[in-house]
């Protein structure tokens, strides 16, 4: 008995699988799968992308959240490209977040990596419907390694030009000279090794003959020092004992003005009788000066006058 084949429902089940496999691509391709949702954002790079292809990862501290969707020169400045990404809805995309180039491995896939925020930042989001928003961006590390390797040699030619500049034919010559001037006194204090040593050996023992000298100055300069006190002191008491006897002169001097207007009488006369006392010693001096012996035998004998007899 021949079986028989119904084409109709060979055909209609043949539609019905490819249909089915086109729905699931086409689910995938929209970025449905898993029940994910993305959200469209974009980067301008101030560098070459070279190495990062549409659909390379995006991620956000090592953690893959979406993909590169489009790379192209931004049309305001061909300086610089335009990446746009597909990034999973909830990813923590704030104002400050920075997305930077990076490249995976030893292969050199490039991946675009997300970073940065401040846990008080806001959120980044679009202006309208129609806007994009736009992610920061900031330079490799090797974009950075290679401007800082041309500045460094950039620095390094420069100093190449100045020191050619520096040692030009005069400049060589002299510390050519100075070397040999150099080399010639290291010679002459070779030579002087043995003056050298016993210049050293007499410093040390100056430098110990002094030590034990201030040793020995320092009772001296303890007992001058003790002596200044004691000047000091005596001044002090000399300038008290000043004091006292200014008080007494003052004193004095009252009591010598009060003694003058009750004495004065009395005085006056004393005065008087001790000039004719000194009168009288001044003529006892003469006398004995020209006769000695007027001591003994008395003063000469005046002669009488008239109507005198003299003495016997």
């Amino acid at each position: 008995m021949d079986d028989k084949v119904n084409y109709t429902l060979v055909g209609v089940f043949v539609l019905l699988l490819g249909a089915a496999l086109v729905a699931g691509v086409l689910w995938l391709a929209a970025g449905a799968h898993g029940g994910r949702r993305y959200s469209a954002y974009q980067s301008i790079m101030r560098e070459s992308v070279a190495g990062l292809d549409v659909d390379a990862p995006v991620k956000y501290l090592g953690v893959d959240v979406g993909k590169v969707k489009e790379i192209a020169i931004d049309p305001s400045d061909s300086s610089q490209v335009r990446l746009r990404f597909l990034i999973e809805q909830g990813t923590p995309i704030k104002m400050d977040t920075e997305a930077v180039l990076k490249t995976q491995g030893l292969t050199g896939i490039a991946y675009v990596e997300l970073g940065g925020g401040a846990a008080d930042s806001p959120p980044l989001r679009p202006v309208d419907s129609a806007d994009v928003p736009t992610i920061r961006s900031r330079p490799s590390l090797s974009t950075r390694l290679e401007s800082l390797l041309s500045t460094v040699i950039a620095s390094v030619d420069r100093m190449s030009t100045n020191l050619n500049a520096t040692f030009d034919a005069d400049n060589r010559a002299a510390l050519k000279q100075m070397l040999a001037d150099t080399a010639v006194l290291t010679r002459t204090l070779a030579n002087q090794q043995a003056a050298l040593a016993s210049g050293i050996a007499d410093t040390a023992r100056t430098a110990r003959n002094t030590a034990r000298a201030s040793e020995r100055l320092a009772p001296a300069i303890e007992r001058v020092a003790s002596a200044a006190d004691s000047v000091d002191r005596m001044a002090k008491s000399v300038g008290e004992a000043g004091d006292r006897v200014d008080r007494s002169v003052e004193a004095a001097a009252g009591s010598i003005q009060g003694i003058g207007s009750d004495a004065a009488p009395a005085l006056a006369q004393l005065l008087g009788e001790l000039n004719r006392l000194a009168i009288s010693l001044q003529r006892l001096s003469d006398q004995t000066e020209r006769q000695p012996n007027s001591l003994l035998v008395g003063g000469p004998q005046r002669p009488p006058g008239p109507g005198e007899r003299a003495r016997p």
